[in-house]
């Protein structure tokens, strides 16, 4: 068989008894009724593809329909032995395609609500006696196709930049894409670990709880959960950076401004976690690990039907992690639940419904870094062990979510989908560091503790509702999207001090060890404040992708935005998209566009007006190709980010006498991308980058803590090919030198330098059997000795030693 046709044995369509009542126990739905089966097809995908495959055996023609229509097939060689295909060429949908494809076969392609196709007989003729075929799955839904089981280091079709599903050449913007896979071979288990092996992403680090991803020079504060916008405040910290990976198929960076879909914001990027969904077929996993300073983990995983018809599916997993750590004194113990139910409902109607949370408990946590000087001026080098946290400083965060879908698919290829979306993100910190000063060489004097409690919430309520499918016009077949979103974000928060009287200053900061008494928080005389502030948003978008030929299309799409936070208010925002891409040939396209998002802000002119808010834009050119079919993507791109309305003091004062700011041109962006994801052949994988970016403001470079050239490749080897049992893998970064502006006593303000660094990684996989592996890696190879700075704090903080994580992994 050619390897570009993926063959497995058939697996059964309905969950065993016993496996689907552990699926109902976890779940606590050992009453639910069982659904009325699928009757009919239900509507077929509405993605308009363009195929151009010649007549052949079929199964070399399914594995090109594969590749040119993005999606995944997995195919019984026997099934499909001794047919011909006629080929398809023209622009179709992905069913019609593949009933064109199957002409003369006497197969016949369906799909289910759930986003299945089966392949199957076709119809008998009268006195023919019927015979059952093994099926042929296509996983797909309007998120974009599943990762999980593609054994690929790319995506499939994404949905991610607007709400058309596409494939990455398809997509007139940078987009990085994490697969389950590359996650499962790298020990990928935390959202930092995957920003880590995304091109074009560089972290910042706060504290032990705290980081920050940067892109294209700005912070990312935009995340969404299966398309659904949160905005995350990195000061108030509430777990979007903490999120643990077993619940998720794959993670989309989607790069440059997002306003079309996400509304306000900045325009760095927007990360898209994408959950992962019920499986028809039951299956599920076990995995014990054990890694460097008591660092231990395990994870289930089950997923099936719940019914005998099918009809009803659900997914249950949990996780337990208990984490110490290089730090003194430091451990982290995280918990993660995630159940999900979809429903077919009638033949073209899917119900999901779900929930998940996760608790982050640590202690000894750190506030800050270390200070970079001493007292002298001198470097302040401490060990990488050093933790300048107490032993009950604790920065605890969780989230609850609840959410559900409602999608139907109607007989003229059109879908309208439903999502809503509660959730909530709090914090539980009190905090002690001794971050505050500089040290003595001579004594160990000179530094104070950084000292406080801060408890908080933010309760989000998100809809959001379109429709979607073909539409005809001047003889050729069109896409559109029609939508709305609605949300509300309340944040609280109560801060403390420490209580009157209690110490503040350090004997001696070189023999500090964390262990002191908390202060009491609840004191009356000591500092007290609360925080409440609600954002609300809304707005309705419209995305159409025009079919001008054959081989170009064009994207418009516009929102149109109101938004209200406190005495921020801003309504009718227009927010722009437009894109096209050319077709050169088979492999290769070229792409350019233009998209843009706005952040409203409260600072006021010194008439007291509003400042108009901050306008981000994004002007993009590149070419992408797809490679042996679609098995490898690679793109290049070049990019320039503008924000505009940028607040800036003027040095008077408003009429109410507060700082009046003005307008001015903000931070401009250049810079350059290179991104290869995939599979070079049947054995080899691969995820690398290349970006270079420079960022100005005024004329002088700013983001200079993120640097402005890196570098990632991770790959993966299989001796044996899809079936050995020997997985060698291992990847490198390198970052640039970055640099900030840093208080050094000694001098006043100093540019700090940090010079680059490659880290190296390793792993390694075994198969005992289709059941059970075994994997071991090997994160930091070499122990490189670097750190990172924070110039608010004038704080370093020192990377992970080397670490060696050994896993198993049964396979229900």
């Amino acid at each position: 068989m050619k390897s570009t046709v993926r063959s497995r044995p058939p697996r059964p369509r309905a969950a065993a008894p016993l496996s689907r009542a552990l699926l109902l126990a976890f779940l606590g739905s050992a009453a639910v009724l069982a659904m009325p089966p699928a009757q009919a097809q239900a509507a077929d995908e509405v993605a308009v593809r363009q195929f151009d495959i010649a007549g052949s055996d079929l199964d070399t023609a399914l594995g090109r329909f594969g590749r040119q229509s993005g999606t995944q097939i997995a195919v019984n060689a026997e099934v499909t032995a001794g047919l011909s295909s006629p080929g398809v060429r023209g622009t179709f949908t992905v069913a019609e395609g593949l009933r064109r494809l199957l002409a003369g076969t006497g197969l016949e392609a369906v799909r289910d609500a759930s986003g299945e196709y089966t392949l199957r007989k076709a119809p008998p003729a009268a006195g023919s006696t019927p015979k059952t075929l093994s099926a042929v799955q296509v996983t797909a839904n309007q998120l974009g196709e599943i990762s999980e089981h593609t054994g690929s280091y790319t995506p499939g079709a994404i949905a991610t930049a607007t709400r058309l599903v596409l494939t990455p050449r398809e997509t007139p913007q940078s987009i990085s894409v994490v697969t389950r896979q590359e996650m499962d071979d790298f020990n990928l288990t935390t959202i930092d670990k995957v920003m880590a092996h995304t091109p074009g992403v560089s972290i910042i680090t706060y504290d032990s709880e705290r980081t920050e991803f940067h892109v294209r020079g700005f912070g990312v504060q935009n995340f969404q959960y299966d398309g659904i916008p949160m905005e995350r405040d990195s000061s108030y910290s509430a777990g979007n950076t903490l999120s643990d990976m077993a619940i998720y198929d794959r993670v989309e960076v989607l790069k440059g401004a997002t306003g079309l879909l996400t509304g306000s914001g900045e325009p760095g990027a927007t990360i898209n976690l994408i959950r992962k969904k019920p499986t028809r077929d039951f299956q599920g996993h076990a995995t014990l690990g054990a890694g460097s300073w008591n660092n231990y983990r395990g994870e289930l995983d089950f997923s099936g039907a719940l019914n005998e018809a099918g009809s009803l599916r659900g997914r249950v997993v949990v996780a337990q992690q208990d984490k110490h750590s290089h730090l003194d004194g430091y451990q982290r113990r995280t918990s993660v639940f995630y159940g999900v139910l979809e429903a077919d409902l009638t033949p073209g109607t899917l119900l999901t419904v779900g929930v998940d949370y996760q608790d982050n408990d640590p202690k000894g946590s750190t506030w800050g870094g270390i200070p970079i000087y001493d007292s002298n001026g001198n470097f302040n080098k401490r060990s990488r062990s050093f933790n300048s946290g107490t032993r009950w400083s604790s920065w605890a965060q969780y989230t609850r979510t609840a959410f559900a879908t409602l999608e139907h698919y109607f007989d003229n290829d059109w879908v309208a989908k439903l999502q809503l979306n509660h959730q909530i993100n709090g914090y539980d910190a009190p905090l002690g560091s001794a971050g505050g000063g500089n040290p003595d060489p001579a004594d160990g004097s000179g530094t104070s503790l950084w000292l406080g409690q801060y408890k908080g919430k933010t309760r989000a309520n998100a809809a959001d509702f379109y429709a979607s499918g073909p539409f005809e016009l001047l003889g050729r077949k069109h896409e559109l999207v029609l939508g709305g979103s609605i949300s509300e974000r309340t944040w609280t928060n109560k801060s403390d001090g420490p209580n009157v009287g209690y110490p503040t200053s350090i004997a001696d900061y070189y023999g500090w060890n964390g262990r002191i008494p908390e202060p009491d928080w609840n004191d009356p005389a000591a500092w007290h404040g609360e925080n409440r502030e609600t954002t609300r948003e809304n707005g309705l978008y419209t995305t159409a992708r025009w079919n001008l030929r054959d081989n170009l299309k064009l994207i418009t799409g516009a929102r149109l935005s109101n938004y209200k936070r406190e005495s921020m208010r801003e309504s009718g925002v227009l927010v722009p998209y437009l894109g096209a891409v050319y077709d050169i040939n088979d492999t290769y396209s070229v792409y350019g566009s233009y998209t843009s998002i706005f952040k409203p802000q409260s600072a006021r002119d010194e008439s007291g007006s509003t400042l108009d808010p901050q306008e981000g834009n994004n002007y993009e050119l590149g070419v992408k190709g797809a490679f042996f079919g679609g098995r490898l993507n690679a793109s290049a791109a070049v990019f320039r980010l503008e924000q505009d309305n940028y607040a800036e003091e003027t040095g008077n004062l408003t009429p109410d006498g507060g700082t009046a700011y003005r307008a001015i041109n903000g931070v401009r962006t250049k810079g350059y991308e290179l991104e290869m994801s995939g599979q070079l052949n049947e054995f080899w994988s691969l995820h690398a980058g290349f970006t270079h970016k420079v960022a100005r403001q005024q004329g002088e470079k700013v983001s200079t803590l993120t640097p402005e050239n890196q570098f990632s490749l991770f790959t993966t080897y299989k001796p044996g090919g899809r079936n050995g049992r020997l997985t060698l893998g291992g990847g490198a970064r390198w970052q640039d030198k970055t640099w900030g502006d840093v208080y050094n006593p000694a001098v006043g303000t100093v540019k700090h330098t940090v010079d680059d660094y490659w880290l190296v990684d390793a792993m390694a996989n075994w198969r005992f059997s289709d059941k059970l592996s075994a994997s071991l890696n090997i994160s930091n190879l070499f122990d490189k000795k670097y750190y990172t700075i924070f110039n608010w704090y004038s704080t370093y903080t020192w990377g992970e030693p080397r670490s060696v994580n050994l896993s198993v992994k049964y396979t229900f």
